[in-house]
């Protein structure tokens, strides 16, 4: 029988390695500003509630598209299908034109997100937090849509797919 690592106190590379475990859908997160439109790549979305329907998003302190998000008070979120891994990469790097060769719908408040993607939802701001080095936002979805189809995954700085043991959907207790 193997022991366990011990415990301890980590850093932020300790950090990363033991959350990196955890297997989480990858999104494209955008925003508009004025006339310039902002966005990056997130693993960190969740859905909080259901009535009133709201999503929160966190972003690293300092990035363009937090900016303009907290001077808009909207954002739009784009779920990823495991064929837009390169779509997922355009949006995750710094700088350059995220926009340019992309295939975009426009949502109702004109905020672009990805073509093709597993579900979009527009949403405004209800809340926001500074917590730890990230910006916490809360959003009221406005509108959105879904579609079938596999989901992209990341897990431990990789891209993979999800696949389901077969089973019978688990139903939710509403």
């Amino acid at each position: 029988m193997s022991l366990a690592p011990a415990f301890t106190i980590p850093d932020a590379m300790g950090m990363r390695r033991a959350m990196g475990r955890f297997v989480t859908g990858v999104a494209v997160v955008t925003t508009q500003h004025e006339d310039e439109q902002y966005g990056m790549t997130i693993s960190s979305l969740t859905s909080i509630s259901l009535e009133p329907p709201i999503l929160m998003i966190s972003l690293n302190f300092g990035t363009r598209t937090g900016e303009a998000l907290m001077e808009s008070g909207k954002f739009a979120v784009s779920i990823l299908g495991a064929k837009q891994e390169s779509v997922a990469r355009r949006f995750a790097v710094r700088g350059g034109d995220r926009f340019g060769d992309g295939d975009f719908d426009v949502t109702d408040s004109g905020l672009p997100v990805i073509k093709g993607a597993l579900a979009q939802a527009d949403c405004s701001v209800v809340q926001q937090y500074d917590v730890g080095d990230h910006q916490v936002f809360f959003g009221q979805v406005t509108t959105c849509r879904d579609r079938d189809g596999e989901v992209l995954a990341f897990k431990a700085g990789r891209f993979g797919s999800f696949s389901d043991f077969g089973h019978s959907e688990i139903p939710w207790m509403f």
